[in-house]
């Protein structure tokens, strides 16, 4: 049986008549790194305020590593590490010293404060005031700070705000090792979908306070395999010669999307019968599904990723 390291059972959660959060029911796999999905407001933030503790859902439950976060909230919050929004640092405090607290405070040796520093590339800056630093690197010293401790569990809303691209580079490099460089699970939240691509091996999407999908990436991708796009000489024509054995093709002014799997052998046939039924098939090739084009699909369409 899969180890969870979150899991929620009918979290909810309402901001007077909005509600932020329906029914949700979340599992997180140890070792996963999790793409927690959704268009800003789809209650992402909500519910990572929700399992750090930080507000009470009004109704269900959250553990964390086996743990009730409202009748064990020590324990469930041991070993999690946790970046929420813009961090907040002491601006008249060196990146250092803004560590050195949350070091003293949890019982970790200076060498821990040093190791994350050097881990988010702040160890030139680390005896400069935080006043003086530039929003990417107060969004880096705060992941130092959920780094501290070697984490089981970490919690990263949005991690790569205010960075640039080598910044971000380097923040999805870092996350995705997590597992095998920390032993740590991540769930990492983004309105960001090309992001998550490239650094998580699980989804959960999100939209409107509902969880609409969890699971691997690659079942998602399975569950949505793409298909053929063809362009031809007369598409209107070509459609009609081929929608008795596809009825699901869709036509656009160009050509032909047949979605399914296709095998080469598949593709080659289909292209071979257009060519000598007299259509010119100028292109032929296969449809991969990214995640924005899979959500924009279950949301029908509303899922704005701004």
């Amino acid at each position: 049986m899969t180890e969870l390291v979150i899991e929620t059972e009918g979290v909810s959660c309402r901001f007077g008549s909005v509600q932020a959060v329906d029914s949700l029911d979340l599992r997180v796999p140890k070792g996963a790194v999790v793409g927690f999905l959704g268009p800003n407001g789809a209650g992402k933030t909500t519910t990572i305020r929700m399992l750090l503790g930080l507000i009470r859902p009004q109704g269900g439950s959250i553990r964390l590593g086996g743990h009730d976060i409202r009748s064990a909230r020590s324990k469930a919050l041991t070993g999690v590490g946790s970046l929420v929004e813009t961090p907040a640092h002491y601006p008249n405090l060196t990146g250092a010293e803004n560590l050195d607290i949350t070091c003293h405070m949890a019982g970790l040796d200076r060498r821990e404060r040093d190791r994350v520093l050097d881990l988010v590339g702040l160890s030139a800056a680390a005896r400069r005031k935080v006043k003086g630093y530039s929003l990417g690197m107060r969004q880096r010293l705060g992941l130092a700070r959920a780094l501290l401790g070697e984490p089981r569990l970490l919690i990263l809303d949005e991690p790569t705000n205010g960075l640039d691209p080598s910044g971000i580079h380097e923040m999805r490099t870092l996350i995705k090792e997590a597992p095998d460089r920390f032993g740590a699970t991540a769930l990492v939240s983004s309105h960001l979908l090309g992001e998550v691509e490239q650094t998580a091996n699980h989804v959960a999407l999100m939209h409107r306070g509902k969880l609409l999908f969890q699971d691997s990436i690659d079942a998602l991708l399975a569950a949505h395999p793409g298909g053929l796009r063809i362009e031809t000489s007369v598409p209107v024509d070509a459609a009609e010669r081929l929608r008795g054995q596809y009825p699901d093709l869709a036509l656009d002014k160009t050509g032909l999307h047949l979605p399914g799997q296709f095998s080469d052998e598949e593709a080659a046939r289909l292209n071979r019968s257009l060519v000598e039924a007299g259509f010119a098939v100028s292109e032929l090739r296969r449809i991969k599904p990214s995640l924005e084009s899979i959500f924009l699909e279950r949301t029908g369409g509303t899922g704005d990723f701004t």
